[in-house]
């Protein structure tokens, strides 16, 4: 069973937080999601991740709780976003966020850390509340 809900800043640094909220506006920009791997990620489809990044990126900025689902969704999204080429930002990622490739993966291994713990119920599970 999934723990509690927690705010980023109980887990995260401002700058991880950032990125995160970064990582998910890709969704609605360069990235190109199939439904099917919004589903693999844990949305209902493509909509519901641009739906659901929305509100995420909300919740982040006003440091307002996440379910441990949602954590997990925001780290995927953000993993697949950043690396993938040929569904996510890839190769495009420093031109379009502005951050460069090396900064970027240490802050990700970073949060992949902090997060394991919150995330650790849907590993090679599909992500739901």
């Amino acid at each position: 069973m999934a723990g509690p809900a927690v705010a980023a800043s109980e887990l995260l640094t401002p700058d991880e937080t950032g990125l995160l909220r970064r990582a998910l506006l890709e969704w609605g920009g360069p990235a190109r999601c199939s439904d099917q791997l919004a589903v693999g990620m844990g949305f209902a489809g493509f909509q519901d991740l641009l739906d659901q990044s929305g509100r995420i990126r909300r919740a982040l900025a006003d440091d307002t709780p996440l379910t441990p689902a949602d954590w997990a969704r925001t780290l995927l999204a953000t993993e697949i976003v950043f690396v993938s080429d040929l569904a996510g930002t890839g190769f495009e990622w420093r031109t379009t966020t502005g951050l460069p490739d090396d900064a970027t993966i240490n802050a990700l291994r970073s949060i992949q850390r902090k997060l394991g713990r919150t995330v650790r119920p849907f590993y090679a599970t599909t992500p739901s509340d």
